[in-house]
């Protein structure tokens, strides 16, 4: 036997997990002692103010508690939290802050009530006030960590035993045995497929180990079930294991339907309502037993009364001694019962935990087990597969190390190789021999199912023929809109100034403007007739869960949103994304686990929403990889197709694939067509009086690629094209219909760009642009490099008639003053180049030039026109003077009259919001005046009382002299 290994191995993993329980134990004792119940609550961990609103007793014997939230008005609904069944959490009275009341494990939660199972003794009885206010806090499971030491310490003396040549072939001491001899099998699910059938036989033949390495919706589970079963027909004895009380449970639903004899081992405040009747407990109530257990319980009980009663130390001892017989013998007949429950199994089933030789299984003789089963082998921590492991010659290891490791607490015990899987690492160590892989999924459509199979599983994978092709307007009662037609969106803010919150917590990040992105697609997909449970709304960072719970859950309950890590394992019809993510530096954080965004993206079945700034996530290369296959197989949309108040961002030649300096929005509010949230866009046509420019045809029709069709030399060609629109007398650019997403995406940047109008209209492959100049081109980025402050989204109002060339005179107080400088010497070079070409106006509409006095006197008007534009309120139709009275306006930089100052009248509101949220987040200010008081005193102030103060004591001391001078007189 490997001794150094294993020695090496069980070292290593014995300081790391003191490090992962050390982390653990700090952070629940800095939620207890220096962080505030509120806080808790908002962080997720705690419930407070919730009043008792039903307890009975179930569970067998065990006492179950319903808390609710207390009742102020309005129906009342927990708050959002992280509580799921089967967690360990302390009861304590909202009116003390002393000890606990009580323990107990979290049966069920729902968003309006939570149920807790406490386990009651003769010397522990529970009394709750249905009048009390009471709070929940999470607690942390010590039995747990001790297990897994013990498995541990157990490993590393296991030099004989039944799994003695298991351990030598996981620590490399042996190579795998060959494998047995293989006879034809009678599946018992015959819908199988060839790679399960192919895993099925392998797992059976092996000797020592196997491995099922099932990606995302290939039917893992559903393979380790027929191993399961044919294992018994095999009359081996199975005990079958997962690291959660989920997975656990659904082997256990599987198995009942095919009439198998199984055994539950777990507290049954952690089992699902459906399995409860193969449980140990209630297999226990119905053995022949649990009536002589019953008497005897009964026989206790009247001793324990006589015990209290009683005064006489004769009898009082004699009472004890029966009791002390009574217990005996009620132990003897329950491990009599459980022993005979546990040997007629065919397969015993619990966590890996939970499988403990300090458990019930410390009944059974040494060998019993033929074999072991350790499903989602990946999602556990080695230690804790060492528990069940230990106890067979055998195991089948079934998972997928390409999704999510392990979950840790402590950051350096997972790099220093805490999280690294048994599965995994065997994987990499022994290779294909012992793994076999699933290759055909049944839950995602052919373009999702793509990526993930090109990106991490070698290309291997292959969509089953019922799902290749499913949408979600395939669904009855689905209306096939746009939404509902395309598998693969991509919503990129890029440019649109939709950032990150800057948070102190960099744990946790959240993005408002990616929320109402999302509100619009939900609300887009219900519309359609996709019912909201059907959606899931899945995010890294749990900020953005409470962000989008708060906007979202009131109007639909049914809706999922839950963090990446909370819903793997699980799927749905429609997956919306939101990466958060979006700032100048291009830092991604939790986005940078490959691993995370295939989890993310494989939980949908039908359609894929990924709402994210490209600008940002593409510094990643795994990232990057994502939105090209997005941008070459899907559909790609701005924001600002969503949004009419975004504000957009500088896009230049230069900055295109940097990080762009912080633009302006167009004063006129340069928005694109807009639909409301839901609606069908109107199918095909070009605008009335729209002829495409020649030219323009030969921009589309080619191989869309990573960077649109043309890359960088075709996004100039659309600069130069939009250029030439802008600074011609046409009011109209109508682009073809064969450009691609990505490409459709550059024109609506560059027109955002130059200020012009740019509408989407068509559905699928009749889509196209429109560029149009109802607004006023863009203001510059600034004078010397230095950025103007973003224009209010209102309207300019035209004041003087459109000229003869067809274009307009905007309001002077709009514009800046070079601004309005470029307007009167006409367009510069590079657009005069540009227009070469073009067909030339009649002389008559061609304007003389200015030369001489006159291009002075212009000029003076123009500086006269300025000034009065900068002392007139910046609100439109407005003429009101702001010279001696005005307030200026932080977040545009203009000045409005008394009537106009507001941000949310003139339209700077939601900008004046986003402010204040930050502001709160950032120093726990709502408004003037709240938060923590400011009592230290205004240096002004204290200069004015100490003046006072020298003042006084000067006349005092005045009047001292002079009184001083009448005595000596």
């Amino acid at each position: 036997m490997p001794s150094a290994a294993v020695e090496s191995f069980v070292t290593t993993q014995l300081g790391l997990l003191e490090l992962e329980r050390d982390a653990e134990v700090e952070e629940r004792r800095s939620w207890q002692e220096n962080i505030s119940v509120k806080e808790l609550q908002s962080r997720g961990v705690c419930l407070l103010k919730l009043q008792v609103s039903s307890q009975r007793t179930g569970l067998y014997g065990r006492l179950l508690v319903t808390f609710e939230p207390r009742k102020y008005g309005s129906v009342p609904v927990l708050a959002s939290n992280s509580f799921t069944s089967g967690d360990i959490v302390g009861l304590y009275d909202s009116a003390d802050e002393g000890s606990q009341l009580a323990s107990g494990i979290l049966t069920r939660i729902t968003h309006k009530s939570v149920t807790v199972a406490f386990d009651e003794t003769h010397d522990f009885q529970l009394s709750l006030d249905r009048e009390s206010s009471y709070r929940l806090l999470k607690l942390a499971n010590d039995i747990t960590y001790k297990r897994l030491k013990k498995a541990l310490i157990a490993l590393k003396k296991h030099h004989s035993g039944p799994a003695s040549s298991l351990v030598e072939v996981l620590f490399g001491g042996a190579t795998p045995s060959p494998a047995g001899d293989t006879y034809p099998l009678t599946f018992y699910n015959t819908s199988l497929d060839t790679s399960q059938k192919e895993a099925v036989s392998f797992a059976l033949s092996q000797k020592e180990l196997a491995i099922i390495h099932g990606p995302p919706g290939t039917g893992k589970t559903t393979t380790v079930v027929e191993i399961i079963l044919q294992a018994v027909k095999q009359g081996l004895k199975v005990l079958c294991c997962a690291p959660s009380n989920i997975a656990v449970d659904n082997l256990v639903e599987r198995l009942a339907r095919c009439k198998q004899k199984i055994l539950r081992l777990g507290h049954p405040a952690r089992l699902l309502d459906s399995i409860q009747q193969h449980c140990l407990d209630a297999v226990l109530a119905r053995s022949d037993n649990a009536q002589i257990v019953a008497d005897i319980r009964r026989d206790m009980d009247q001793f324990f009364g006589k015990n209290k009663k009683t005064q006489d130390k004769r009898e009082k001892s004699h009472v004890q001694n029966e009791i002390k017989l009574l217990r005996k013998e009620l132990k003897e007949r329950e491990e009599a019962a459980m022993l005979q429950s546990l040997t007629s199994a065919d397969v015993i089933l619990a966590t890996n935990t939970g499988a403990s030789p300090d458990g019930p299984l410390k009944l059974l003789p040494e060998g019993h087990f033929d074999v072991v089963v350790v499903d989602e082998c990946t999602q556990a921590l080695e230690a804790g597969c060492w528990i069940p492991l230990l106890q067979a010659r055998k195991c089948i290891l079934a998972g997928d190390h390409k999704q999510l490791p392990p979950t840790t607490v402590s950051h350096q015990a997972a790099l220093a190789g805490l999280s690294r899987s048994l599965m995994e690492r065997l994987a990499e160590q022994l290779g294909g021999g012992v793994v076999r892989m699933l290759t055909v999924q049944y839950r995602m459509h052919h373009a999702i199912m793509q990526w993930a199979s090109e990106a991490l599983y070698g290309g291997q994978l292959t969509a089953h023929p019922s799902v290749a092709g499913h949408l979600l307007r395939d669904l009855p009662g689905v209306a096939a809109t746009e939404e509902t037609g395309v598998p693969l969106l991509l919503v990129d803010t890029a440019g649109c100034g939709l950032f990150e919150l800057e948070e102190d917590n960099d744990q946790s990040k959240g993005n408002p403007g990616e929320v109402r992105l999302v509100n619009l697609h939900v609300q887009a997909l219900v519309d359609a007739g996709v019912p909201a449970g059907d959606i899931a709304v899945i995010t890294p960072y749990n900020l953005q869960v409470d962000l989008l719970r708060q906007s979202l859950a009131p109007r639909y309950p049914e809706l999922e949103i839950k963090s990446v890590d909370g819903f793997q394992g699980r799927e749905k019809e429609a997956v919306i994304l939101s990466f958060v993510r979006s700032n100048r530096k291009g830092e991604v954080g939790f986005l940078a686990e490959d691993r995370r965004i295939n989890v993310a993206i494989t939980r949908a079945r039908r359609h894929v929403a990924v709402v994210c700034d490209s600008r940002t996530v593409t510094s990643h290369a795994f990232l990057k990889a994502l939105l090209d296959y997005f941008t070459a197989h899907g559909e790609v949309r701005t924001a600002f197709e969503y949004l009419d108040d975004v504000v957009a961002e500088n896009y230049n030649h230069e900055s295109r694939q940097g990080r762009g300096q912080a633009g302006v929005k167009p004063p006129g509010g340069a928005a694109p067509g807009r639909r409301p949230p839901g609606s069908r866009r109107p199918a095909g046509g070009r605008g009335p009086g729209a002829a495409a420019r020649p030219g323009l045809q030969e921009l589309g029709g080619q191989p869309s690629g990573p960077g649109g069709t043309q890359g960088r030399d075709g996004a100039d060609r659309f600069r130069a094209l939009i250029a030439e629109f802008a600074a011609s007398a046409q009011t109209q650019l109508e682009f073809p219909a064969s450009l691609s997403s990505h490409d459709r995406l550059r024109v609506h940047q560059i027109a955002e760009e130059h200020g012009l109008k740019h509408d989407s209209a068509g559905e699928g492959k009749q889509r196209h642009i429109t560029v149009s100049k109802s607004s006023p081109p863009a203001p510059p980025a600034g004078v010397g490099g230095r950025a103007l402050p973003p224009a209010p989204p209102h309207p300019v109002q035209l004041e003087r008639p459109l000229d003869e060339g067809g274009g307009a005179q905007p309001d002077p107080k709009a514009l800046p003053l070079d601004r309005l400088q470029r307007e009167q010497r006409g367009p510069g070079p590079q657009a005069k180049s540009g227009q070469q070409g073009r067909q030339k106006l009649p002389e008559k509409k061609k304007k003389k030039e200015v030369k001489g006095p006159a291009a002075e006197e212009d000029f003076d008007a123009l500086v006269s026109a300025a000034v009065k534009a900068d002392h007139t309120c910046g609100f439109a139709k407005c003429v009101a003077s702001v010279a001696t009275l005005g307030q200026l306006c932080l977040h545009c930089g203009r000045r409005h009259c008394l009537s106009h100052h507001l941000p949310e009248v003139h339209g700077c509101g939601e900008r004046a919001r986003a402010h204040a949220r930050q502001r709160i987040s950032r120093e726990g200010v709502l408004y003037a005046g709240s938060g923590t008081k400011d009592r230290s005193l205004d240096p002004a102030k204290r200069a004015q009382l100490q003046r006072r103060l020298d003042r006084k004591l000067d006349e005092l001391s005045g009047q001292r002299k002079s009184k001083r001078k009448e005595k000596e007189k």
